[in-house]
């Protein structure tokens, strides 16, 4: 996009954030650059890194360059393009001639209204195939766009606790010595019936569970069977 054609741009967008109606009567070259379009809040949009380089683009608009706009009165536009092809333009000229009015050519209005070409849309047939290919129903994930992973396929199933009154228990019992049946949970003694949740401190015969290191009825040391 050229300097000029930026500033067009940019005056059209101010115009019709100030009053669209405006687009289709002349507008005063003072009032452009004071108000509608005044450097000091502008210079970023255009792109422009002095004042006398936005002289110039205004100079150059208000010359006819590019067909933008035509003055009123007319001849004026002569002495605009004069000066914009001079090797040295007299930039007062813009100061000079601040009432002349200046209407927007219809042609390049209606292109400037449109969307700007750095922002233009790919055709539809290209758009239709960069577009990524999304499955009809929302809840079906095609398979190709899975990353899988041994835990995809293999899921870990949670561990769960076991119960704390069902303990597996293997060896002998604490009470009769006899042989505990093993793989399988036992909780009372096959030989005597006794409880092998717990065992019974060897000094007062109190109930102490499996795991204490002494008896809470009398102190005594439990030796691990």
């Amino acid at each position: 996009m050229t300097e000029l054609e930026r500033f067009f741009r940019r005056l059209v967008d101010n115009l019709i954030a100030i009053d669209p109606a405006r687009l289709h009567r002349p507008v005063e070259l003072g009032e452009i650059a004071q108000s509608i379009v005044p450097y000091r809040t502008n210079r970023r949009a255009l792109g422009l890194e002095s004042n006398e380089d936005y002289d110039m683009v205004l100079l150059r608009l208000c010359g006819g360059e590019g067909g933008y706009v035509r003055t009123d009165p007319p001849e004026v536009q002569e002495a605009f393009a004069a000066q914009a092809g001079s090797p040295n333009p007299d930039l007062s000229i813009l100061r000079d001639l601040g009432s002349t009015g200046l209407i927007l050519a219809t042609e390049q209005l209606a292109y400037a209204l449109g969307p700007e070409p750095d922002a233009a849309f790919a055709p539809p047939e290209l758009e239709e195939e960069m577009a990524p290919m999304r499955p009809a129903d929302p809840s079906v994930i095609p398979l190709d766009s899975v990353r899988w992973t041994r835990a995809t396929i293999e899921p870990v199933p949670e561990e769960e606790e076991t119960p704390p009154d069902i303990i597996e228990r293997t060896g002998r019992c604490s009470y009769c010595g006899g042989s505990l049946p093993t793989g399988r949970t036992v909780n009372f003694c096959p030989h005597c019936g006794e409880s092998q949740s717990y065992i019974r401190c060897p000094s007062c015969q109190a109930e102490v569970e499996l795991g204490w290191k002494h008896c809470v009825s009398c102190g005594a040391a439990i030796l691990d069977e």
